[in-house]
């Protein structure tokens, strides 16, 4: 099938690489030309010559883009998949808009998708005939993991898998920044917490252990890590975690 891309950022680009036969189009021209030579799309002049030319339009602008991308293209999208990357779009929001006659999904993908380890979130409630949703579903699972979530969780899903890697980054950045106080070199550092946070979510991957289980093993008695977990405690980690993510979804329930 031809997937066309309306918009080329980073997400866009790590989706392109995924897939064959496409097209796209993004108001920065040069930097359009530039991408087709690297990843091997076909550069389009207009968001209308993309959809002419797709039997699947991939929304990849930015959220407040959107209305204005719809009012361009929406007669043309007849009869195609839509799928949306946009972050606070529903199935409700572009059905509002285009009507039934557009098969639509939307999804919510995540950073680490551009290394193939991202979390790709797909709204349950779609349009799309079976064979387009296996299909568009195998395409982002070369990116990461797909899960299905209900409508009414896209929001919490999004806060945790989509704002997540940057309180993953900050983690790192902390981790490292203890290091380098006690002496080890800001590259290693950086090098010893990402493979560590890495190997970490590996084992419970795979292993399947309840994290407090893979935390308990590390914790001997009256050891090190215990005194290292108990001064997080004391400082309230946990908590700070939790409420990391209700004023994201705060900011949603008032915006």
């Amino acid at each position: 099938m031809k997937i066309g891309f309306i918009g080329m950022g980073n997400m866009a680009k790590a989706i392109a690489v995924a897939a064959s036969d496409l097209y796209a189009y993004a108001p920065t021209k040069d930097k359009l030309i530039n991408n087709s030579k690297e990843i091997g799309f076909n550069a389009c002049d207009t968001a209308i010559d993309v959809v002419k030319a797709s039997d699947i339009v991939i929304i990849a602008c930015k959220p407040y883009q959107i209305k204005a991308v719809l009012d361009d293209i929406g007669s043309a999208l007849s009869g195609k998949a839509l799928v949306s990357i946009a972050a606070g779009w529903t199935f409700k929001s572009f059905e509002d808009i285009l009507g039934d006659k557009v098969m639509i999904q939307c999804i919510m993908p995540n950073t680490p998708a551009m290394v193939g380890e991202g979390v790709m979130l797909f709204e349950a409630k779609n349009s799309l005939s079976s064979e387009l949703d296996n299909y568009i579903k195998d395409i982002f699972s070369a990116l990461g993991i797909v899960e299905v979530l209900p409508t009414e969780l896209m929001g919490i899903g999004g806060a945790i898998s989509g704002c997540g890697p940057a309180f993953m980054d900050l983690m790192m950045e902390s981790y490292a920044d203890a290091a380098v106080k006690y002496g080890i070199g800001r590259d290693m550092a950086y090098r010893l917490i990402s493979q560590t946070m890495l190997g970490s979510a590996k084992l419970q991957q795979v292993s399947g252990s309840h994290p407090a289980v893979l935390k308990d093993a590390v914790c001997s008695p009256n050891g090190t890590t215990i005194r290292g977990v108990a001064a997080l405690e004391k400082n309230g980690f946990r908590n700070a975690c939790i409420s990391s993510v209700d004023a994201i979804m705060d900011f949603k329930k008032n915006s």
